[in-house]
């Protein structure tokens, strides 16, 4: 490899490292057999290790004619697992038209950068996820890109008028997510709706981390809140509390048409095997059975008893080394799976939990903002209520050993000052007098 290229990649690497924000993968686990609690992945609803759709999924895969692979793009092979899985997905969310994508970032990715036309521009979320940012990126208004302060009403509404004033005949885009993953924090779609009434201003909602938990039978805010009329486009993922993979795009045929002509990130991708539509359509069948509802209020129960068990725990500690954020200080917020652990020392924190036998990891900049660090939790249906007040007293406990630590050090400071202090100083001028 070029020498020049070398030194330039471990240059950008070792600055990550001196600023601890430089990524590894973490040791290898398996999800079946966990030696660790599981405070860290994903998946909601505990499906990973469901025997139920372990079994559905063995059964399907027996019976089906096409398992491995698919053949390439859906624009060369079009799958009748595919085309049938998708017209579930239709008729489930109740939408006009849905369009497969391997994941949810090839769909953000591949809406965003194609969609909005030149003279157009997007409002989004200042904590929208990284995939709709690639994807605005790669599209024709990138001059035309308006961020607004996270669920901020006020902030979004000044925004749309510094568009509306600079273009009044643009189309708008407004991208949020409607639970966001690192903060757990959820978008205020009925308001926004209020908000965006008016020509071409157009919603799109990413409900990756709601699907299968929020709404009736699991399909989402938008769904729970009856907004499917108010919403242009609408992101499910399937490698979430779903446990498989993939994505679908809800919206319009109008649309769906338009992204099988110009998305690069499904046109030019072999799409998903047999096997992975075979898995997600089998995680559909409990989501219509009511089984995923049924695991989504243990979730919930947890979540809430959480949140209450550690509260008062924090009173006496300063926030800056252990807290929740403000919007879990309240009773009144809905139950999240997300529940962030504000410190000022991520790293350790996750640490401790670890060695205590607990999975919960560390996220800092640049995936979160500067001063914003967490242990990012998550909780699962497969949690116990036992578990997560272990979690709650160890993270408490930590926190009280640091305030400890931090008193010792502060001692030790004082009483080294004060032996200086006392240290005997000639007094002025006693060598000249003896020299005299």
């Amino acid at each position: 490899m070029n020498s020049s290229l070398n030194s330039k990649l471990e240059g950008a690497l070792a600055s990550r490292e001196t600023r601890l924000i430089r990524r590894r993968l973490p040791d290898p686990i398996s999800t079946s057999t966990p030696d660790l609690i599981d405070f860290n992945s994903n998946d909601y609803l505990s499906l990973s290790t469901s025997t139920t759709l372990r079994a559905c999924f063995l059964n399907r895969l027996s019976a089906s004619p096409d398992i491995l692979g698919s053949g390439g793009s859906r624009l060369l092979v079009n799958g009748t697992t595919h085309s049938a899985f998708e017209d579930r997905l239709r008729i489930f969310f109740g939408a006009e038209a849905a369009l497969l994508f391997n994941s949810g970032f090839d769909a953000n990715v591949g809406f965003f950068s194609s969609v909005p036309q030149p003279g157009d521009a997007i409002i989004y979320d200042e904590y929208i996820h990284a995939s709709v940012h690639d994807g605005m990126r790669a599209s024709r208004v990138k001059d035309a890109l308006y961020p607004f302060k996270h669920n901020d009403l006020g902030s979004l509404r000044r925004v749309l008028l510094q568009v509306r004033k600079k273009n009044p005949e643009a189309s708008v885009f407004v991208a949020v997510e409607s639970l966001y993953s690192m903060d757990g924090t959820f978008a205020p779609l009925e308001e926004m709706v209020e908000v965006l009434e008016g020509r071409n201003i157009h919603l799109v909602v990413d409900e990756a981390h709601a699907t299968g938990i929020y709404g009736p039978l699991g399909r989402g805010r938008v769904a729970e809140l009856g907004l499917e009329e108010k919403v242009l486009v609408r992101l499910h993922t399937f490698g979430k509390a779903l446990a498989a993979t993939g994505a679908v795009i809800l919206t319009t045929s109008l649309i769906r048409d338009y992204l099988l002509n110009y998305a690069r990130s499904l046109i030019y991708t072999t799409s998903l095997s047999n096997a992975n539509i075979i898995a997600a359509d089998c995680s559909f069948d409990l989501l219509t059975d009511g089984t995923a509802s049924k695991l989504a209020s243990t979730l919930f129960s947890l979540s809430t008893h959480f949140a209450s068990y550690i509260r008062p725990k924090l009173i006496h500690i300063p926030s800056t080394l252990l807290s929740l954020p403000a919007h879990l200080m309240s009773t009144h917020t809905p139950p999240s799976p997300i529940i962030p652990l504000m410190t000022s020392h991520p790293r350790p924190l996750s640490f401790a939990l670890l060695s205590l036998g607990m999975n919960a990891r560390p996220i800092t900049w640049p995936t979160v903002p500067k001063g914003r660090d967490r242990v990012r939790v998550c909780l699962h249906a497969g949690n116990t209520r036992e578990e997560v007040e272990r979690l709650a007293c160890a993270a408490v406990n930590w926190a009280k050993e640091m305030m400890v630590q931090a008193l010792r050090d502060e001692d030790a400071q004082v009483l080294e000052q004060e032996i200086e202090e006392k240290r005997e100083v000639p007094r002025s001028g006693s060598g000249a007098a003896e020299h005299g």
